[in-house]
C-alpha cells in the first residue's frame, strides 16, 4: 500500500487531464455496476462469438504472415473472435501457401472464419466459369462463407492492379444466383457511399464490413508504392470516403427508408478508423442491426511477435468491454 500511496503522489501532476475533451458518448453511471466479467454469447454465420469483435482481414502468403494468421487464430479460439482471412487468390494460383491460410484447425470448431477473394479475381472467375473454385477453396479452408472485397480505386493505382470491367454490384449478383456460400462484402479502408449501402442491405448477404475511412487505406498503401508522379495526381482520393460511424448512422436511417421485407443482411461488421474498444461499444450499440467491431492494424501490431503480447492485448479489451458494459450507458444521437 505504502508504494502505491507514493506512485499516486509522484503520478497526480502528469495525470490531470486539463483542457482534454471529455467522451461525450457516454454517460458515466459508477453507481450501478460491478466488477464482474459480463459474459454473453453471439450468434454469427451458425458459429458462436465470446466477444463481438472480428478480426478484420489483413495478410497471407508469406513466412511471416503465416505467423501473423497463426498468432490471430489462436487468439480467436482463446477469445470466442471471428477472423476473416487476407486475400486467399494466392491460393488459387500457388497451394504451396495453404499453411500461412490453414487456421481452422487452431481456432477449433466454434468460432466464425472466412476465407477472402477480391471483385477483381472475382471478375475473371466469372468471366472463365471458373467461380466454382471460390466453393473449393471455401471448404478446403474449412472456412464458414467467403469475403468479396471490393477495391476500384486500390486496383487502379497499384501499379500492377487489375481493371474491373462490369460494375461490382452485376458481379455479386451473378455469383449470388451461382453460389450457396455465405457472402460478407467489404470495402479496403474508404468505406460505401449511401447507394452502395442501399444495394448492399437488400442483397441476401451474411454480412457487410465498414472497411471505412481512418484505418489502413490501401489505396495509400498502394500510391506510396507507386512513382512519384502517380502519387502526385492521385493523392487526393485518399481523402474521398466515408467514416465508420457516418456509415452506421446511414445504415440506421436506411433501415427506416426501407421497405423491412427488403432488408435481407443480417448484420454489420463495423470496421475502419476503430482505434479503441469504446468506438467499437458506442457504434455496436447505436447500429439497429446486429453489430460486430472489427480491427485490422492494432492486431497486427500485437500478432507479429510473440504470442503472450497479443494475448495480453486482448485479455484487456475484454476486461474494458465488461467495464463499459457494467458503468457506461451510450447516449443515442
Amino acid at each position: 500500500m505504502e508504494d502505491r500511496k507514493r506512485d499516486h503522489i509522484d503520478l497526480a501532476f502528469s495525470s490531470r487531464l486539463e483542457g482534454k475533451q471529455v467522451d461525450n458518448r457516454f454517460e458515466y453511471e459508477p453507481l450501478f455496476g460491478t466488477h464482474s466479467k459480463v459474459k454473453q454469447e453471439y450468434d454469427f454465420a451458425g458459429r458462436k462469438m465470446r466477444l463481438p469483435l472480428w478480426v478484420s482481414s489483413m495478410t497471407g502468403g508469406t513466412k511471416r504472415a503465416g505467423t501473423i494468421n497463426k498468432n490471430l487464430a489462436q487468439a480467436c479460439a482463446e477469445f470466442g473472435l471471428g477472423m476473416g482471412l487476407g486475400s486467399c487468390r494466392i491460393l488459387l494460383d500457388s497451394p504451396e501457401h495453404f499453411n500461412d491460410f490453414n487456421v481452422r484447425p487452431i481456432m477449433g470448431e466454434h468460432a466464425p472464419l472466412f476465407a477472402n477473394i477480391g471483385i477483381c479475381q472475382l471478375e475473371s472467375m466469372l468471366t472463365e466459369g471458373s467461380s466454382d473454385k471460390l466453393g473449393e477453396l471455401v471448404n478446403k479452408l474449412d472456412a464458414d462463407g467467403l469475403i468479396i472485397h471490393i477495391n476500384p480505386l486500390q486496383e487502379a493505382f497499384q501499379p500492377e492492379g487489375d481493371q474491373q470491367k462490369r460494375p461490382a454490384t452485376d458481379l455479386i449478383q451473378d455469383f449470388l444466383e451461382l453460389t450457396k456460400l455465405k457472402i460478407i462484402v467489404k470495402e479496403v479502408g474508404q468505406g460505401f457511399g449511401k447507394e452502395s449501402l442501399r444495394h448492399l442491405l437488400q442483397l441476401p448477404i451474411e454480412a457487410i464490413e465498414f472497411a471505412a475511412m481512418g484505418g489502413t487505406n490501401f489505396s495509400l498503401v498502394e500510391l506510396n508504392r507507386s512513382n512519384a508522379i502517380a502519387a502526385e495526381v492521385f493523392n487526393p482520393f485518399i481523402h474521398v470516403g466515408h467514416t465508420a460511424e457516418e456509415m452506421t448512422l446511414t445504415i440506421n436511417e436506411l433501415l427506416s427508408e426501407l421497405p423491412e421485407q427488403n432488408i435481407c443482411v443480417k448484420q454489420l461488421i463495423i470496421s475502419g478508423g476503430i482505434s479503441s474498444l469504446l468506438d467499437g461499444y458506442y457504434l455496436t450499440s447505436i447500429a439497429k442491426l446486429p453489430a460486430f467491431y472489427g480491427m485490422g492494424s492494432a492486431f497486427l501490431r500485437h500478432a507479429m511477435g510473440d504470442y503472450e503480447k497479443l494475448r495480453t492485448y486482448i485479455e484487456k479489451i475484454e476486461q474494458g468491454w465488461s467495464l463499459a458494459n457494467n458503468f457506461l450507458k451510450v447516449k443515442q444521437p
